[in-house]
């Protein structure tokens, strides 16, 4: 069976994201006109509108649709598994556990590795600290948000510390990864994130018919011969990788996570998990942000970790205040 609608959203979403994109390309200290930015692409361009949209505005562009997507497509994952619209990879601590790790990579607290492979480590190790706090509830539940809020609180607590205490280079250095901004992406990070997104999203969709009945009472889904708890696993495993590697490409930019998927279920069929729409939706809002960002204050430059959080925080506190955490209501 078609889902004529699912068909609508995406196709919707995906010509935002492509004028979003076009936008980006075109719009910053230096303008370039929509048509002057398709002669480039098709390489009959300026040498000067060449330069900007291939080294500067194509692969910034890139990172951000590409951790965007991948914030997203997580947050809808973890929310599904939690049965909480709140349970989100920056809400419990995956975020700031992967920062915490990258910035010790880069600040070198007795670690060499890269950072963008320090961020993968951090998040997995915070997801299992979360998962071992929560005890039998697993993802689900208060217990497991609570854990996480905890293990986040720590890990933010930790990379003040480590920045406090290194010189002012390093510092410098290692900022990017405290706010989100994709000023610090590492080419091989863009790279590894391109592989991640397409393997992470190409499983999610394989199990997207069990994530479905995960909605429903635990006898219900066991009589379908859904094994919950390999599904559970499988679906944290995906997350987890999905929001390292977006972490080691933009910081923590954790509100992405939030507002993507909430997008997509607010335009979305009630009860579908709509996976596709949230990657969708987290790109749009990550190149927004990006573009928010180089223009307000041009030519100052806000990261785009600061937009988001501007954005996403109102939306977030009128959830906890107005609106049921549970995505089921």
């Amino acid at each position: 069976m078609i889902n004529k609608r699912s068909i609508v959203v995406n196709a919707t979403l995906t010509l935002i994201l492509l004028a979003c994109a076009l936008s980006s390309l075109a719009l910053g200290t230096l303008s370039i006109t929509i048509p002057d930015v398709i002669l480039a692409l098709q390489g009959k361009g300026t040498t000067m509108h060449t330069f900007v949209l291939e080294e500067l505005r194509g692969p910034r562009l890139l990172a951000g649709a590409l951790a965007g997507a991948s914030f997203a497509l997580a947050g809808c994952l973890m929310q599904t598994l939690a049965r909480n619209r709140l349970a989100t990879p920056g809400i419990i601590g995956i975020d700031n556990a992967a920062t915490a790790f990258a910035v010790a990579s880069v600040v070198g607290v007795g670690i060499s590795a890269a950072p963008h492979t320090m961020a993968l480590v951090g998040a997995a190790v915070a997801t299992a600290l979360a998962f071992g706090l929560a005890g039998a509830t697993g993802t689900r539940g208060y217990r497991f948000i609570i854990a996480g809020l905890a293990i986040g609180a720590v890990s933010g607590a930790i990379t003040q510390v480590m920045l406090s205490s290194v010189a002012l280079d390093d510092a410098n250095a290692a900022y990017p990864w405290t706010v989100g901004s994709l000023n610090a992406r590492a080419p091989a990070a863009v790279n590894a994130l391109i592989i991640g997104l397409i393997v992470g999203y190409t499983l999610s969709l394989f199990l997207n018919r069990a994530l479905a009945t995960l909605q429903l009472p635990e006898p219900v889904t066991a009589s379908l011969g859904t094994r919950s708890g390999r599904v559970r696993v499988a679906g944290l495993i995906l997350s987890v990788l999905l929001t390292g590697l977006a972490v080691s490409v933009a910081g923590p930019v954790g509100l992405i996570a939030l507002l993507g998927p909430e997008l997509a279920r607010t335009i979305s069929r009630p009860g579908s998990i709509p996976l596709t729409a949230s990657a969708l939706s987290g790109a749009i809002l990550m190149v927004l942000s990006d573009l928010a960002g180089r223009l307000v204050f041009s030519p100052l430059e806000i990261p785009v970790g600061i937009i988001a959080a501007l954005a996403g925080s109102p939306y977030l506190l009128w959830i906890l205040l107005h609106k049921s955490p549970d995505i089921n209501r």
